[in-house]
């Protein structure tokens, strides 16, 4: 066997918790017309007034006795611009980037419970005519995609990809192997946990792991070839950074090119949510913390996971 590659990733991952949040803005400011008095000065907080029949507004502020014309958006040039921001979001929340929210501790430390993430959509996509120009990649081994879960495709959900189309994939003693070398792994981690040789011994002859799927079982042992399992084209093998506390390919099967949603490139926000795996905290004995204005802010959010690029 070869030692271990020194590429992260190289050989040698929001189902029913995911919230959607977009937002979209536009101020419309108000065009000036020059009147006939160049001194004329523009109280852009004045009231709004105007004909509700032909949908503009006008308002005529003085100075000093002389006058000048402001026209403000009425209510029809309101409603385009509003239309307009909307298509654009939809366009972009559809297309090319979708907010989530991390539910559970099956990438922690990459991802943590409770991060809001943005979810680049396009960078997968077929290239098309417009390869050139916008940037298209392809999937790659240690990359962290959102999917469609397979056995719920309503669900999204965030792994790490492990295995390519063809790459012939198993784990020994919790370590990863890909194409016979073992698999550089620096994101992941290894909670203690009870002894599962379906777990950290992949794959194996025996049913042990009630949490396996039975027609993933099924599946799974044509796919095996001399004590690994085989990446069959068009599909992945995924598998989450916390490694004994994650349902992933081993327990439901391979994750299809078409149900991958997109990558996680930054979270933008994290709220500082407990996580199954969390050790308990002694209690803090100092006066009057629960009640410190301060404190609670700090505690409130993972400040230090503002815009944090995911890897």
């Amino acid at each position: 066997m070869s030692t271990p590659s020194q590429t992260p990733g190289e050989e040698v991952p929001v189902g029913p918790g995911a919230d959607l949040s977009a937002e979209a803005s536009a101020a419309g400011t108000p065009e000036a017309v020059g009147g006939p008095a160049p001194e004329s000065v523009v109280d852009r907080n004045s009231s709004w007034a105007g004909d509700s029949g032909s949908g503009r507004t006008g308002a005529v502020t003085a100075k000093s006795g002389k006058s000048g014309a402001v026209i403000f958006p009425g209510v029809l040039e309101m409603t385009r611009s509003l239309m307009v921001v909307l298509v654009v979001a939809l366009f972009i929340l559809t297309f090319i980037v979708q907010p989530f929210r991390i539910p559970s501790e099956s990438m922690e430390r990459t991802l943590l419970v409770g991060d809001f993430l943005l979810v680049n959509k396009a960078v997968f996509a077929p290239a098309g005519p417009w390869g050139w120009l916008l940037p298209y990649q392809k999937i790659q081994r240690g990359d962290v995609v959102v999917f469609h879960f397979p056995p719920h495709p309503p669900e999204h959900v965030v792994k790490r990809v492990i295995g390519l189309p063809g790459d012939h994939v198993r784990l020994e003693n919790g370590l990863v192997w890909v194409n016979e070398r073992l698999l550089y792994e620096p994101y992941a981690v290894f909670e203690p946990a009870a002894a599962d040789d379906f777990r950290d011994n992949y794959p194996t002859s025996l049913y042990t792991d009630p949490e396996v799927s039975a027609s993933w079982w099924a599946t799974m042992r044509h796919d095996v070839q001399n004590g690994e399992l085989v990446v069959p084209p068009g599909e992945y093998f995924v598998l989450g950074d916390n490694r004994n506390f994650s349902l992933d390919s081993r327990y439901w099967g391979f994750v299809p090119a078409d149900h991958i949603v997109g990558r996680p490139f930054v979270i933008y926000f994290s709220l500082r949510e407990p996580s199954a795996t969390d050790l308990a905290e002694l209690p803090d004995d100092r006066l009057g913390q629960k009640n410190d204005p301060v404190d609670r802010i700090e505690e409130f959010a993972r400040w230090n996971r503002f815009m944090r690029v995911v890897r």
